[in-house]
């Protein structure tokens, strides 16, 4: 049986470098692939961007309203059409911006379609609250891979936080795009709660 899989990580932990390798792997054994991504990333725009600078475009993007199930049935079908199937698998980044329905749809595509599902995403925004898309992966995927990547200080980084020009902020929307003014930074737990006052969730 085809399974779900979860690989998450704080930031910069090389989770899109992984699926790009992940990709690979699957086509040099001549099996296709498809990759999608949440339109709410827009980062890099239809281009899965590896901190390491390669880049790939997904197949499609997940709106917020659309069936994730939906949208495989048509790109694999098409794919099968033109002489490029059966997909060997379904690769989703920024996972954590998926709806629960969509990750439910993920899990129907292992079980009911039988093509394994490989999810890449953190687990929690910069206020250490779980994404949904994230905390429905966790309840249901049938395999959980943690990617490591370690802290300014060296400890093991586990949060994700803010800075806005620099600045470490606490407070704000859950989803704020990495980009000019916007940053992250993947902190251990003693260096996170030092920079928030010792407060952990949206009291910080």
């Amino acid at each position: 049986m085809a399974k779900l899989y979860f690989r998450f990580g704080a930031m910069n932990s090389g989770k899109s470098t992984a699926m790009l390798q992940a990709a690979y792997n699957y086509e040099e054994r001549h099996q296709s692939v498809l990759i999608a991504k949440p339109s709410v990333d827009t980062k890099g725009d239809r281009l899965i961007v590896s901190r390491l600078g390669v880049t790939r475009e997904v197949d499609f993007l997940v709106t917020p309203d659309s069936s994730m199930r939906d949208e495989f049935a048509a790109r694999r079908d098409a794919a099968v059409a033109s002489g490029h199937g059966p997909i060997g698998c379904l690769l989703i980044d920024e996972a954590q911006f998926l709806t629960p329905e969509q990750v439910d749809d993920a899990l129907r595509i292992a079980i009911l379609d039988g093509v394994p599902v490989l999810a890449y995403g953190i687990r929690t925004d910069f206020q250490t609250q779980a994404f949904p898309g994230s905390a429905r992966l966790m309840e249901i995927a049938h395999s959980l891979e943690e990617l490591k990547t370690i802290c300014r200080c060296g400890r093991k980084a586990i949060f994700n936080s803010r800075k806005i020009d620099d600045v470490f902020v606490f407070d704000g929307a859950q989803v704020a795009i990495d980009g000019e003014h916007v940053t992250y930074e993947s902190l251990c737990g003693v260096c996170y709660l030092e920079e928030s006052g010792g407060v952990l969730g949206t009291a910080a």
